[in-house]
């Protein structure tokens, strides 16, 4: 079930949350988001339900060992750790194991077709957040196992995130006070998300695909740098539309997540950019293995190796190939020359900073979107060696409808903080500050509405972070 989907807005929402509402106990509003967020993943993943329990006690038994009386509390993080990676490895790399290790002269292993549970990336690393948290401070071990479970199976984020520590959110459980603003803010924040997925990553999407669907025979350098620019958009408004609709869902009911996306698109160096991309997975791998691992605290030549160590974990839990892997350390390298100044951008001026940084991100996510590493580097061939002909001109100028010329101007526009900076000039004035507020929530019904009647008539919608 996602967010953007008939049954999801109409039913399930619409269900829990009077419910909600009507129940007067905290412990009974978290019996009832438990069940609720346990339904919502077996509606697509019944048999995965199964694994996903499986998480939860483990990892509770685990929590429970991280006592300070425990003598065995480091032994016990150590398995838990072990225990976690290999349920994610056994379900999401043993086939991609396989076939790499299959490359070698002599091998002949044979390839698993296990199939990828939905969300298991995520709620992994939250499981082993909450072991990690619990073994750095024994106050956040929970004795409650329905309340661990909450969670990790919470529905808002528990399919594609943003990954929600445990230090962040475990007073939350039992103290947290919905507000009627909290709730409006929330319903409008959801709409927001719910608008960028169905209305401008849509129809990125939609061209992303027609052009990495052709064959690199097809390619031109206008159709190549479509699918590129397309899928960059595609992507920014498909997660962190999500993650939008996660955090508004969250607010609703008296949750408060932290941001997962701030703009990346205007970064001038890379890193910049991961400072403003998928932000709950780069803290995540900042705080539970990069620092771990020693930081930037053991000199140069170890930082360098923790910092490519960190990038290839980051392309390896997006996905099982050697694509993600690649998309990683690309990203990894260019912030390894940007630190040691190498690639220096303090020196340049700040439109090349932002090019720079752009088409760094535009290439990489070729590397992302292909099917293969040869798709990926003839794609990019195309992107800059002139091939074209009458054909290939007609070919890009189908995909410029005017419903994809407003939404590729409506992506511009908005993965940039141009409205928030008007908002934010306009609250200095009382009176333009309320005016603001009550056109952001008609606007946002007016949004609403669009997204209805495209729900009614739309039958592409696709969500990419399923895969993960």
């Amino acid at each position: 079930m996602v967010f953007s989907s008939p049954v999801f807005l109409f039913v399930f929402l619409t269900a829990v949350y009077i419910l909600y509402r009507v129940i007067p106990t905290m412990t009974a509003k978290n019996v009832l988001l438990l069940i609720f967020s346990i339904a919502f993943y077996a509606y697509g993943e019944p048999k995965a339900v199964v694994l996903m329990i499986i998480s939860i006690i483990m990892n509770y038994l685990f929590g429970l060992a991280m006592k300070k009386e425990n003598k065995m509390r480091k032994a016990a993080l150590a398995a838990a750790v072990a225990a976690n990676l290999t349920m994610l490895g056994i379900f999401k790399y043993a086939g991609f194991s396989a076939e790499t290790l299959n490359m070698l002269p002599f091998v002949k292993l044979p390839v698993p077709n296990i199939a990828l549970p939905i969300g298991i990336s995520f709620y992994t690393f939250q499981a082993m957040s909450y072991v990690i948290d619990s073994y750095k401070d024994p106050k956040y071990i929970q004795k409650n196992p329905y309340k661990l479970a909450l969670y990790i199976t919470f529905f808002p984020q528990l399919i594609a995130g943003p990954i929600v520590k445990y230090y962040d959110i475990a007073d939350q459980i039992d103290n947290r006070k919905g507000s009627p603003e909290q709730t409006a803010q929330g319903i409008r924040r959801f709409i927001t998300g719910l608008s960028k997925k169905l209305l401008i990553a849509n129809t990125m999407g939609l061209a992303a695909d027609y052009v990495y669907g052709l064959s690199t025979d097809e390619l031109s350098v206008p159709l190549a740098w479509l699918g590129a620019v397309s899928y960059l958009f595609q992507i920014f408004f498909d997660f962190s539309g999500y993650s939008d609709m996660a955090i508004g869902l969250g607010a609703m009911f008296g949750f408060r997540f932290r941001e997962n996306f701030n703009y990346p698109y205007v970064s001038q160096s890379m890193q910049e950019f991961w400072r403003r991309w998928h932000i709950s997975v780069s803290t995540w791998f900042k705080e539970y293995l990069y620092i771990p691992l020693g930081g930037n605290r053991k000199g140069k030549v170890r930082t360098a190796f923790n910092k490519l160590a960190v990038f290839f974990c980051t392309g390896l839990w997006h996905g099982a190939s050697l694509n993600f892997i690649v998309w990683g350390l690309i990203n990894g390298g260019f912030m390894m020359l940007e630190s040691y100044k190498l690639i220096n951008t303090d020196k340049w001026l700040r439109p090349f900073r932002h090019i720079y940084a752009l088409a760094v991100t535009i290439l990489a996510f070729v590397f992302f979107r292909a099917e293969d590493l040869t798709t990926a580097c003839r794609f990019i061939r195309h992107m800059f060696i002139p091939d074209g002909s009458s054909e290939k001109t007609a070919m890009f100028l189908a995909q410029l409808s005017p419903m994809y010329l407003m939404m590729l101007a409506a992506a511009v526009i908005f993965s940039t903080p141009v409205i928030p900076a008007i908002a934010a000039k306009a609250k200095k004035s009382g009176k333009a500050a309320a005016v603001c507020e009550v056109c952001s929530y008609a606007a946002a019904a007016v949004l609403f509405v669009i997204c209805a009647v495209t729900l009614s008539s739309a039958s592409y919608n696709p969500f990419i972070y399923f895969r993960f």
